[in-house]
């Protein structure tokens, strides 16, 4: 495992609550954190979706990018899970990470100030010199997609 440094800088409505943090040994993914009013919890209705502040804003290296991705125990026990996952925080980005937060469950969702809301994974990026071209190489796939390399073991195709 390679260690990365990373900024982090502690928003002022944040300045009680933990900077995010691994819960395990060997946990990918560093724990989010809601920011919201104590008095004003967000509720999510059934199908909705919330914007939710971590009350955190990160500095990252030249080459690394943040994903935001959803917390398993929450998908399971609540239907709640990241909208756009993985959310991309961009190397140059400074503003405060913000988390879109989707319930698909059946029961409307409160999120309190406090609460484990998403994880925050680090990756290396590369970027891509575009060059256009007449054409492109074959393959054997070619333009199929959506399925065309055919069903897994123990699914019902037709």
């Amino acid at each position: 495992m390679k260690n990365v440094q990373v900024e982090v800088a502690r928003l002022p409505h944040a300045v009680d609550l933990p900077l995010p943090a691994y819960h395990s040994e060997l946990a990918a993914g560093l724990d989010l954190i809601a920011a919201v009013p104590a008095d004003a919890p967000i509720r999510i209705a059934p199908g909705a979706r919330a914007l939710i502040p971590t009350g955190i804003a990160l500095a990252l290296p030249a080459g690394i990018e943040g994903q935001v991705r959803p917390r398993s125990g929450l998908a399971l026990k609540h239907g709640v899970t990241v909208l756009n996952s993985p959310g991309t925080i961009d190397a140059d980005y400074r503003g405060e990470l913000k988390v879109i937060l989707m319930n698909a469950g059946a029961e409307a969702f409160v999120v309190e100030r406090g609460a484990r809301i998403a994880q925050l994974v680090f990756a290396t990026t590369l970027r891509a010199v575009v060059s256009e071209v007449a054409a492109l190489s074959e393959t054997a796939r070619a333009a199929g997609g959506f399925g065309s390399t055919g069903a897994g073991p123990g699914s019902k195709a037709e």
